[in-house]
């Protein structure tokens, strides 16, 4: 949703429910875990008036576990945090998951794909960053393709297979359909993949579905 017409929200909202979204990714950024600010609360409670997609909250902030309360999360959204971001990440993955909310690590480029070894059992999916979190209209780091490939095959040999790994950062049509053969099952388009000057929302949809089938 950062790379949504902030002026005419309405407009893009419509476009996404016609071209069949099935989830709006908002990324909150707190100026300090990532060097930027964007989106927030008041934001997400207008969307919520005028659409009834569910939620995929991708929390970029530090010390997420006394931050969730402010958010107006319901039943059945997504919300992804870091494991760089909290000490607790067990317990808040845990808390979010009694709330209904499906919970996920995020990892950027080089967090370690061992983070996932002691919270797998409460973790929903798997947010494997694509780009260093902070600004749309990057570049993919070419070496994250690999570690889609790594932190399927971790999943894979303990058990999780179904597990999802969703992916961010730089999803373009050729990209995504690399992603999806390192892994990758869900697929967060911004700049490079569904908000585009050169197509509407719905064309661009269209593509990146065909680009991943």
């Amino acid at each position: 949703m950062m790379c949504a017409d902030l002026i005419d929200m309405k407009k893009d909202i419509r476009a996404m429910e016609n071209a069949g979204i099935e989830y709006l990714h908002f990324d909150i950024m707190d100026g300090s875990f990532v060097p930027n600010y964007a989106l927030g609360v008041c934001m997400i409670e207008q969307v919520r008036r005028e659409t009834n997609l569910p939620l995929d909250i991708h929390l970029m902030v530090e010390r997420p576990e006394l931050k969730t309360g402010y958010f107006p999360f319901r039943e059945g959204d997504t919300v992804s945090v870091h494991a760089e971001g909290t000490v607790h990440l067990q317990r808040l993955l845990q808390s979010l998951r009694r709330e209904g909310i499906h919970p996920g690590v995020a990892m950027n480029p080089a967090t370690p794909v061992e983070v996932l070894e002691y919270v797998l059992d409460v973790a929903d999916f798997v947010l494997v960053m694509t780009v260093n979190p902070g600004f749309a209209g990057q570049v993919i780091v070419e070496e994250t393709l690999r570690k889609i490939e790594n932190v399927r095959s971790y999943l894979d040999e303990r058990g999780y297979r179904d597990t999802v790994i969703q992916v961010d950062g730089n999803v373009s049509f050729e990209n995504a359909r690399k992603m999806k053969a390192a892994g990758a099952g869900n697929f967060v388009a911004g700049s490079a993949g569904l908000f585009r000057t050169d197509m509407t929302i719905p064309e661009a949809a269209k593509k990146l579905r065909e680009a991943i089938r």
